[in-house]
């Protein structure tokens, strides 16, 4: 049985690509470099375009706790408007 052949990142070609886009970790978490490559169309719902940073806080905070369904559903509505998902005074976990 053959082996796929190993690809690299699209954007050092050093490491091995095995994030979207193409790339490898190190390139992938970097904002910058991530905004080079677009995002494969088929990987991501038409509704939910592809934004990277820079967007305004979202003008309402809310009281929903990390994790729960209330936040996950507040995160999705934000993202599918283009705000930034998280707002400076949104209610943190406690420690």
């Amino acid at each position: 049985m053959a082996t796929l052949p190993v690809r690299t990142c699209r954007h050092c070609d050093e490491r091995r690509a095995g994030r979207a886009r193409g790339l490898c970790w190190r390139c992938y978490l970097d904002p910058q470099t991530r905004g080079l490559y677009p995002a494969d169309p088929r990987a991501v719902p038409s509704s939910v375009r592809d934004y990277n940073g820079g967007s305004a806080p979202p003008p309402q905070l809310t009281s929903a706790l990390p994790g729960s369904p209330e936040k996950v559903a507040e995160l999705a509505k934000r993202a599918l408007l283009g705000m930034s998902l998280w707002h400076p005074d949104d209610v943190q976990p406690e420690e």
